[in-house]
């Protein structure tokens, strides 16, 4: 019975980590559908693997690293020949989300996300601190072995944080709303979000592709999301905005129209950048600030009940009618 106990568990845990390297597979290959070429070395404004590997890392464990090492094994074979010095580089992309999922046990994070601080500890230690690994690793490998010339690395290291850090940002995020999403049955809340909805198809393809500089009609749409809607609105409006910019920027379209490669880099990040921490961080508050009303009301609830109970009668005439 031992045994075969220890044969079940063992199966699962080698089915979870097969399926995390599918998925990160899977979503490297997205990525790269926008990737660009810098000095010779591949990079992608937006890189999701990160954000998966780290959600799988929050959701299931630290147990499911092989996973990510070999969803970053399929993916650097499929975009040139395989080099020894590449096994540093799936060190090092490995290496990045399992520190910032060490950072972020170590701060108390919960993926909920219904704190300020654990947005901000998503958006500092998950995104920004943690990825510095694997760019670092990443360019200084390729300039070591001769692939990147020294001229290119500064921008290379650039485009690979800023890709990464942007897969924290807005895939990890993402998938945690995934996991806990409940449909509302209040009508009224279905009627605002198709009429968000509609605005940002209307909006979003504009800003992001007209000539006029309309850019900043992105924030009043990510404000309205993260108001009404949380991490359940803004999150997907953020990620469908960076999607629409990156697509412009890789095409040389609308904003990002006879600009050079670097000038596109720093403007894309920037606004991506800007955008998700508007949406990560004012969700995290609205949230904060609606968990802190709801305990209020309950504690008033209790503290009700309390003084029926020891005065029957009383409390109807202590505490305010909440009817018309």
């Amino acid at each position: 019975m031992v045994r075969t106990e220890e044969v079940r568990h063992l199966s699962v845990a080698a089915l979870r980590i097969l399926c995390v390297a599918a998925v990160y597979f899977a979503s490297g290959r997205l990525g790269l559908l926008r990737r660009v070429a810098i000095e010779g070395a591949v990079v992608t404004p937006l890189w999701p693997p990160t954000g998966v590997a780290l959600s799988a890392l929050l959701l299931l464990g630290l147990g499911i690293w092989p996973g990510i090492a070999l969803g970053t094994l399929l993916v650097v074979v499929t975009i040139t020949s395989f080099h020894a010095t590449d096994v540093v580089i799936i060190a090092g992309n490995t290496l990045a989300p399992v520190c910032a999922y060490l950072m972020l046990r170590r701060v108390g994070f919960r993926t909920e996300l219904d704190r300020l601080r654990d947005g901000a500890a998503l958006v500092f230690l998950g995104a920004l601190a943690g990825m510095l690994i694997s760019a670092t690793v990443g360019s200084g490998v390729l300039l070591l072995s001769g692939r990147l010339p020294a001229s290119g690395f500064w921008s290379t290291w650039l485009a690979w944080w800023t890709g990464d850090a942007m897969g924290v940002l807005l895939v990890t995020p993402m998938l945690l709303v995934l996991r806990r999403a409940r449909l509302s049955r209040v009508t009224g809340r279905w009627t605002e979000a198709a009429a968000l909805l509609v605005t940002a198809v209307v909006i979003l393809p504009l800003a992001t592709r007209s000539t006029v500089p309309l850019l900043f009609l992105v924030f009043p749409l990510l404000i309205w999301s993260a108001l009404r809607f949380q991490l359940a609105g803004a999150v997907p409006c953020a990620l469908f905005m960076s999607v629409l910019t990156i697509g412009a920027a890789v095409e040389h379209v609308g904003p990002y129209a006879e600009r050079d490669l670097i000038a596109v880099m720093i403007s894309l990040q920037a606004l991506n950048g800007s955008a998700a921490l508007t949406a990560l961080l004012l969700s995290a508050i609205v949230t904060e600030q609606n968990n802190v009303r709801l305990k209020i009301e309950q504690a008033c609830m209790e503290l009700a009940e309390v003084v029926e109970r020891l005065a029957p009668g009383e409390s109807a005439n202590r505490w305010p009618s909440q009817g018309p």
